[in-house]
């Protein structure tokens, strides 16, 4: 392998990542920012108030989102299997 050979699978592991972890990264922020817009509206500060919603929102979307994540995660591993097998 020769370093361009190496940053593509490089860029492309990145890609993956961002690709597998952004939909679960957009509702974790949705979910806090809606919820610290609960607090400052209604003046509650309890700490509990902020990790349980992400949390089962969290859960919720990563059942949503497995099928999609393990599609990308196999499709990834299949193109590095083929890269693997055509080294002389």
């Amino acid at each position: 392998m020769n370093g361009a050979e190496v940053l593509d699978v490089g860029r492309d592991a990145i890609e993956v990542l961002l690709r597998i972890s952004g939909p679960l990264v957009l509702v974790a922020l949705v979910t806090g920012v809606v919820v610290a817009l609960f607090q400052a509206i209604t003046q509650i500060q309890e700490m509990t108030l902020t990790f349980v919603p992400k949390i089962l929102a969290l859960f919720a979307s990563l059942l949503i989102f497995l099928p999609f994540m393990s599609l990308t995660l196999l499709a990834f591993m299949e193109r590095i299997a083929d890269h693997i097998a055509t080294i002389p």
